[in-house]
């Protein structure tokens, strides 16, 4: 968004980063509060970042619910959360982008520009503007708004990348670029492998141009299934060969071959990051996680051989239906991870660290998982103990996790509705763990059953593209554990099985 607003002579953009604790908040570029401009332009990637939201009209100097806000300051509100579940960050803004940004994001503002120039109200914008493709004006648009995707499968032609390199940003002075976005897999649990369809990859002639531009010190490769994309390492051997550093994202261990991690030892990364999900291979059949366990292994042994020194494993605790016989299960592969280490490891003088990761499920919109009880905060405690002490006999291990309590928090935002709205402002001023106490409803009673077939859900207002039908399907073989074949390569279109392609297909671009 930044990059196709500030090139315009129309727009003065200037950049933000709200801290709830340090208030007013002053643009990065001309420290100009925030209440100097008439809209606010918002990306949300987590559910918890509604409170933020909900902080901005504030700083506007204007009211945060949006009916007590008639008229401008204007709040719109794009991300991922913007096509996972609008409904929850509804009631504090004016305008939701469903979907990824393209050039009639631009137009859209464009016509504000004008709009307010000309002396129109904020009323009778967001109705002029509410049918647009890609808009969803809550309470005005016709529903559900089907999600923008830009660009046809199988090429991702405007891959993401950072439009600025900091050494105080997260990944500390790392030009971050997207390879591909969506996944052909359909893990049950993940959104991205759903919301992102169809699967898209960038041609490594795009990759290329962007990196010389940026010309920086290290780059990150952002993706699902970095090791499907067959220019993997030609990109990493280019990088390499100009001297640049580069970081991955999690690999799928069937794609980490011989060379690959020769090649990664060579070029100096230390650090290899692997997903097994889940804790049995019963439940990583019901997930979809489509793992050879012989293949999950050889790439450990491969790590160890070529001096990785820091191995990182994801695991996921709280799977509907999971039993104690899945985590001695999970036991017993570790005890197979640590001699696969130790074969590769051989004589060394250096070993590898393996941590093991665990974080909880958290059911989320617009997955099969979407009709699935969330596990309870003592259930959770319990396994995350549990783990913690399998992996206490291994010299080689650690052992992180996420916490249970945050989890359902997130659990509850991700599938909650307009009516949250009480509980975001009360976090407010008490944060969300005091506003949760303070809050007269059960979360327990939304988190923990199962939904019906047929219930409604807030979310719905939009059209991710793949079909309810398909999603209900798709939970029905996780109870069965019956995996589901990843997306064809050639892309949407070729097996009909979603509904992705026909519906976006209808839609004006």
């Amino acid at each position: 968004m930044y990059r196709q607003l500030a090139s315009d002579n129309r727009f003065a953009v200037e950049r933000f980063n709200l801290d709830l604790k340090d208030s007013p908040a002053r643009s990065l570029e001309a420290n100009r509060p925030l209440s100097s401009f008439p809209l606010a332009a918002v990306s949300l990637a987590f559910e918890e970042d509604v409170r933020s939201l909900a902080h901005i009209p504030l700083e506007m100097g204007a009211p945060t619910l949006r009916s007590e806000r008639p008229d401008f300051p204007l709040i719109l509100a794009g991300g991922p959360l913007a096509f996972l579940n609008p409904a929850l960050m509804a009631p504090f803004v004016d305008l939701i982008w469903v979907g990824e940004a393209d050039p009639t994001l631009s137009d859209l503002l464009a016509d504000l520009h004008t709009h307010i120039l000309a002396g129109g109200t904020k009323a009778a914008f967001l109705k002029k503007v509410a049918a647009r493709p890609g808009v969803y004006a809550p309470g005005l648009s016709p529903l559900p708004v089907r999600r923008k995707r830009s660009g046809r499968s199988p090429h991702l032609s405007e891959p993401a990348w950072s439009c600025f390199i900091s050494s105080k940003a997260e990944f500390k002075d790392t030009f971050l670029v997207e390879i591909n976005r969506g996944c052909p897999y359909g893990c049950r649990f993940c959104a991205a492998g759903f919301v992102y369809r169809p699967p898209r990859r960038a041609h490594m002639s795009d990759l290329k141009a962007l990196v010389e531009q940026a010309d920086p010190p290290k780059v990150g490769l952002v993706g699902t299934a970095l090791t499907d994309w067959p220019d993997l390492l030609p990109f990493l051997t280019w990088l390499h060969g100009r001297k640049t550093k580069f970081t991955l994202s999690s690999v799928r261990a069937d794609g980490l071959t011989e060379e690959l991690v020769a090649f990664l030892r060579l070029a100096g990364v230390r650090s290899v990051t692997l997903a097994l999900e889940a804790p049995s291979e019963r439940l990583r059949r019901a997930a979809n996680k489509n793992l050879d366990t012989q293949a999950f292994l050889s790439a450990v042994t491969r790590c160890a051989r070529h001096g990785v020194n820091h191995l990182k494993i994801y695991c996921i605790t709280g799977w509907p239906g999971e039993t104690d016989a899945d985590y001695a299960e999970l036991a017993d592969f570790l005890d197979r991870i640590d001699a696969a280490r130790a074969e590769g490891f051989g004589k060394k003088k250096v070993d590898m660290l393996i941590t093991l990761s665990m974080s909880c499920l958290v059911p989320k919109p617009f997955t099969p998982m979407q009709w699935s009880p969330m596990a309870s905060e003592e259930a959770l405690e319990a396994r995350l103990k549990q783990v913690r002490e399998m992996v206490r006999p291994h010299r080689a291990f650690r052992f992180a996790s996420d916490g249970p309590g945050a989890a359902r928090l997130q659990g509850l935002l991700a599938r909650g509705g307009e009516d949250l709205a009480p509980l975001v402002v009360s976090a407010l001023d008490l944060g969300w763990k005091k506003a949760l106490k303070a809050w007269p409803r059960d979360a327990s009673a939304d988190l923990d059953r199962e939904r019906a077939k047929d219930e409604v859900f807030p979310w719905e207002v939009i059209d991710c593209g793949v079909s309810r039908a398909v999603l209900w399907r798709e939970w029905g073989r996780y109870k069965k554990e019956l995996e589901t074949e990843p997306c064809p390569a050639a892309g949407c279109g070729e097996c009909g099985r979603c509904g992705v392609e026909a519906q976006i297909g209808s839609t004006p671009s």
